[in-house]
């Protein structure tokens, strides 16, 4: 007899909200949802390294520290498991962000997700997250920078 797989609570109302917003009707149907939830968690992850380089969150002036500021995006289509996913990577004026999670001419991203995956399932510390993408990907993210980006990204998966 197969075992059940067995969820926890949280993760099953998670399951059941996605399920009713995207209903899905087919495998391929789970897949473009999947491929929706990496993007808007790979837009997060960089929208939380430029508030990190910049050193105040978007709209947040009064705590603007830097005569550097936000500069809008450039699109940047990656390639990922699932397909290609569209991106709007963030510029500063002074040109000098340089994106640790996609990075500059990087279109391949089939390893990052699943680490970024694999990061999240297995409720690792903002500590153990910078020491894995730091071991994996040569990325030096600080445990801050990576706590603004789950901050960032949480309600999205609540979403």
């Amino acid at each position: 007899m197969a075992r059940q797989r067995k969820l926890s609570l949280e993760r099953k109302a998670f399951i059941n909200s996605l399920i009713e917003h995207y209903q899905p009707e087919d495998a391929q149907d789970v897949q473009e949802m999947l491929k929706d939830l990496l993007g808007d968690t790979l837009q997060g992850m960089l929208e939380a390294e430029m508030d990190a380089k910049l050193g105040y969150s978007k709209y947040n002036y009064k705590d603007k520290d830097t005569d550097d500021s936000r500069n809008g995006y450039s699109k940047k289509t990656v390639v990922s498991s699932m397909g290609e996913i569209d991106l709007d990577i963030p510029r500063d004026r002074k040109g000098e962000f340089e994106p640790q999670v996609v990075r500059k001419n990087q279109t391949d991203i089939s390893n990052i997700e699943d680490q970024v995956f694999s990061m999240y399932a297995k409720g690792m510390t903002t500590r153990d997250i910078s020491t894995h993408l730091h071991e994996l990907y040569g990325v030096d993210a600080s445990a801050e920078m990576i706590s603004h980006m789950t901050n960032r990204i949480l309600p999205i998966a609540k979403e």
